[in-house]
């Protein structure tokens, strides 16, 4: 049975929970004694379960990958872009369903969804071009007689380890390339959004991806333990906390793997003088509070340089973080949904708590929604503080909530020794009608993604996703040119084909 039927049968029993299994070797598994609730953070309530895996159905995953590698990386590069091809059809096809399990699991709005599978699609078209992106090198007459080449060819059985903040678009940074170069994949999402990658699944096997080739995990920490130890896995793909991307890459490489990590943010948006205050009020709405804070792009903190454009843009945004609309996820117009549980929302809250202690002015404060303590659903207003320094720990914590922090500096060298001073090197940006200025803070910040007058600065499919510091760990970036560097091996051919003479021994290192 499929997730889609399961959902179908449970509309006319409602007292039913649905079981999101496995996906294995072509097919739904249900296996295992561990389940996990997956709740609506609207509704504060449980909708589904998830079944974990235990060590024998993780390495059932591996298994299934690894015996349908040989026949998918002999295939041609042509017929695998023919399936990535038809999977987006698909995607784009059901992409209200896909956004309807994201907004109900995460809570997010569902405009928020839809712009979240949007950007996953580029990805798959992206991937669609492989045979291009695949094209090895070739020199004629390299030396006396030989030819050389290079080729880029798969890795293997390869893992992504996604995160809750969104479901489909990360998980479509890594499968589509990682499927397009010949690599079978497992894909152990987050147990608390589950349902995308089932379907996502379901789409690749109705598009005639063969079984096995793409296998999905449900699972916690002792999936991933496996997946990290285990011989077959020859790369992993992370994207989530820094302590555990951090953990997760030592692991990873002391197992002998390749490893990208992506980890933690503290994104900042210099705002200058002679910014446009309009655009940049309006950029920073939805940069701050824009999935409510739960993404790792979002921008946490204003760095105004003088105190009259401080002045100025709290009362903007004060007075709009106010206004903004919250509400179920499903429910068309809300600009914030809920918080993904009920210990994160008391996380984000402490937060709020810890910054008026150490001195921070709160100017708006989301714990004052009605929402926040009417409703059995997770949610929290919009935040605002404003004269925050960098010894409190609002300013050096990843929040990963509707909170923005202003920090005010007197001048772009003290905004660009701030944001280089911090561990995170994720995003930031910067307001300005000055072209030196931004050309300055683009050359110089120690930032891997950078917007000039553009809130989050993620680049497009054709380009690649990485911050610097502790934001990653690993040499290449996600999805983009270095995800066909990542998921691929190359190999370098060099061939002689002598006439009739017998060539000499030579004993000298040959050039």
């Amino acid at each position: 049975m499929t997730l889609s039927e399961a959902e179908d049968k449970t509309e006319s029993h409602h007292h039913q929970l649905v079981l999101v299994p496995h996906f294995i070797a072509g097919e739904p598994l249900v296996s295992g004694d561990c389940y996990l609730p997956v709740e609506d953070p609207a509704l504060g309530h449980e909708i589904r379960k998830v079944i974990l895996a235990d060590r024998s159905v993780s390495e059932r995953a591996i298994m299934a990958a690894q015996d349908a590698l040989p026949a998918w990386r002999a295939t041609p590069p042509a017929k695998r872009a023919q399936i990535m091809f038809r999977f987006k059809q698909l995607l784009e096809r059901d992409a209200e369903i896909i956004c309807s399990l994201i907004s109900e699991e995460h809570g997010k709005t569902i405009e928020d969804a839809r712009g979240e599978l949007k950007r996953g699609i580029e990805n798959v078209d992206y991937a669609c071009g492989v045979q291009e992106l695949l094209k090895g090198e070739y020199s004629h007459d390299a030396g006396p007689g030989i030819d050389t080449w290079s080729n880029l060819q798969s890795v293997g059985v390869v893992a992504g380890i996604t995160p809750f903040n969104f479901p489909a678009m990360v998980p479509l940074w890594m499968f589509p390339m990682a499927l397009a170069c010949g690599n079978t994949f497992i894909l152990k999402p987050s147990e608390q959004v589950p349902s995308a990658s089932i379907r996502m699944a379901e789409l690749l096997h109705e598009a005639g991806l063969p079984a096995g080739v793409f296998n999905v995990l449900q699972g916690d920490r002792e999936a991933v333990e496996v997946l990290i130890a285990a011989p077959e896995v020859k790369a992993l793909s992370f994207v989530g906390s820094t302590p555990v991307a951090r953990a997760i890459y030592e692991g990873g490489t002391r197992h002998g793997k390749r490893v990208q990590a992506l980890g933690g943010a503290k994104n900042h948006a210099v705002v200058m003088p002679d910014a446009d205050i309009d655009n940049a009020v309006e950029a920073l709405l939805g940069a701050a509070y824009g999935s409510a804070g739960e993404r790792c792009m979002a921008i946490s903190v204003a760095v105004c340089v003088g105190d009259a454009v401080a002045d100025e843009l709290i009362v903007r945004i004060a007075d709009r973080a106010r206004d903004l609309r919250i509400g179920p996820g499903l429910q068309p117009g809300n600009d914030m949904g809920a918080l993904i549980n009920r210990g994160h929302r008391e996380r984000v809250a402490g937060y709020l708590e810890s910054g008026v202690v150490d001195g921070a002015e709160l100017l708006v404060d989301g714990r004052d929604h009605p929402l926040g303590t009417e409703s059995e659903g997770y949610f929290l207003g919009a935040s605002l503080f404003d004269r925050v320094t960098p010894d409190m720990s609002i300013w050096q914590d990843e929040i990963f909530g509707p909170v923005l922090c202003v920090v005010r500096v007197e001048s772009l060298d003290a905004a660009i020794a701030l944001i280089d001073s911090h561990a995170y090197g994720n995003g930031t940006c910067i307001f300005t009608r000055d072209g030196a200025a931004a050309r300055q803070f683009a050359d110089s910040i120690e930032v891997g993604m950078v917007g000039i007058n553009v809130p989050l600065p993620v680049p497009v499919a054709s380009h690649s996703f990485g911050g610097w510091k502790s934001s990653l760990f690993g040499d290449l970036h996600a999805y983009g040119p270095d995800a066909v560097r990542f998921y691929t091996r190359r190999k370098a051919i060099s061939q002689r084909w002598p006439g009739s003479a017998v060539v000499s021994a030579q004993f000298s290192f040959p050039s």
